[in-house]
């Protein structure tokens, strides 16, 4: 390994080091780890920017406004008790409710925007029932990244792949991919509720006042709320079609969030400005760039070759390969990247002798977006969530989710590599 590339891995592992230690605030570490490869000639100014997805920032900054304006139109408490009630003020079906609605939406919608949209819910309904926060922020986050395996436009991953592969279709990922991803999600929920049980309990009092809120009143300007809902269904529609006009996501989103603030006049401007998550969207920043140094010095390219060279060419065996291999450094590393990396090693796999290359696919899509719920920093989700959370005064640390986390996202891998070996086998 040239001298580069060890002082590139030298400062990704120190700078992942201080992260997972919490004594200084992410953001300030991936910033400060991304300079420090253009500083060292790592990588250069201009590579650096290249590498830093402009289209993830772009998504996130656009439905953090269009979601953080809607919010203060009292939308999501109504959502919120009303969730509640139809649950009977039980925290546990409250849990699994919210997990279930989160999973659907980020398949149909992606991930990301379904976070943006339920964690202002899940802080509505605790603080009503008086419980821990952190079960239900958890289990949205675990439910995201799982619902949104299923889809082609659920995950960013399934994206990339579908993109370079043309004949894996939205009706492709559907059949392949969501019946594992139910499977996934009916064994997950019931283990949520089992680890968080001690948590999920709250008084007879409680529920009865959550049953007693009226829901008329909850919504405070219903003006504002129109056009809010407006705008989110065009983004919505926008997300769904954006393909069929060569549009990306972050132009849907910020074109829809640019449209609503144009509507609603600059003092909301001014306040949908500052409900942006500036810390989230600068440590994303920082991953890129720093990921970006381990792209161009080729470790990461090194790694995928000697781990696919160990298959000796099986399917089987270089399916069972990509899905774990995928999973663990999804885990840490911020897939996309990852996935960017994987997709023209399993392409060249076709010139080696594999002649159905579709399981490999399908292996790559699970592990890397599930492989998502290994670590808070392992998807975009995760780490929207973790910066929500900390605003509302709850933060999310990384030992504390792991340590959750990573054991949910081994089950999970375990059940696809079964659903593998047994559908394309």
């Amino acid at each position: 390994m040239e001298h580069q590339a060890i002082l590139a891995l030298g400062i990704f592992l120190l700078t992942y080091g201080f992260i997972i230690s919490e004594k200084i605030h992410r953001t300030l570490l991936a910033m400060i780890g991304g300079i420090l490869m253009v500083v060292f000639g790592i990588i250069d100014q201009e590579t650096a920017i290249h590498h830093i997805d402009f289209n993830t920032l772009g998504l996130l900054i656009g439905m953090m406004i269009i979601v953080n304006t809607t919010a203060e139109t009292g939308l999501f408490s109504y959502i919120g008790i009303w969730t509640a009630k139809k649950a009977k003020g039980n925290p546990v079906m409250i849990l699994g409710l919210l997990a279930t609605i989160t999973a659907l939406g980020s398949a149909l919608l992606d991930n990301v925007t379904t976070i943006i949209l339920m964690v202002p819910v899940a802080f509505s309904i605790t603080r009503q029932l008086e419980v821990k926060t952190f079960p239900y922020i958890f289990s949205l986050v675990i439910a995201s990244n799982i619902g949104g395996t299923a889809t082609l436009i659920g995950d960013p991953p399934n994206i990339m792949i579908g993109s370079a592969v043309t004949e894996l279709t939205f009706v492709s990922f559907l059949q392949n991919l969501t019946p594992i991803v139910m499977i996934i999600l009916g064994v997950t929920l019931p283990l949520m509720v089992f680890i968080f049980r001690k948590g999920l309990k709250t008084t007879d009092e409680n529920r009865q006042k959550i049953m007693d809120i009226p829901l008329d009143g909850l919504i405070t300007n219903k003006k504002l709320l129109k056009v809010c809902l407006t705008i989110l269904g065009i983004t919505l529609i926008g997300f769904f079609t954006h393909q069929t006009f060569h549009l990306e996501s972050a132009t849907v989103a910020l074109a829809g969030a640019f449209l609503l603030l144009l509507f609603t006049g600059e003092h909301v401007m001014e306040r949908a400005f500052r409900s942006v998550e500036w810390p989230t969207i600068f440590f994303f920043i920082g991953l890129f760039v720093l990921v970006g140094g381990l792209v161009e010095t080729g470790i990461i390219k090194q790694l995928a070759e000697r781990a696919i060279d160990l298959t000796g060419g099986d399917t089987l065996m270089s399916s069972m390969l990509i899905l774990w291999l995928s999973a663990l450094a999804s885990s840490f590393l911020d897939n996309i990247p990852f996935v960017a990396t994987m997709i023209p090693m399993i392409q060249d796999m076709g010139s080696m002798g594999i002649s159905n290359l579709e399981p490999l696919w399908w292996s790559l899509a699970l592990g890397a977006c599930l492989g998502g719920n290994g670590s808070i920093i392992g998807a975009s989700a995760n780490l929207i969530a973790a910066g929500m959370s900390a605003k509302e005064g709850e933060p999310i640390t990384f030992v504390r989710f792991i340590k959750y986390g990573f054991p949910l996202m081994i089950v999970s891998i375990i059940l696809s590599s079964l659903y593998i070996l047994l559908r394309y086998f």
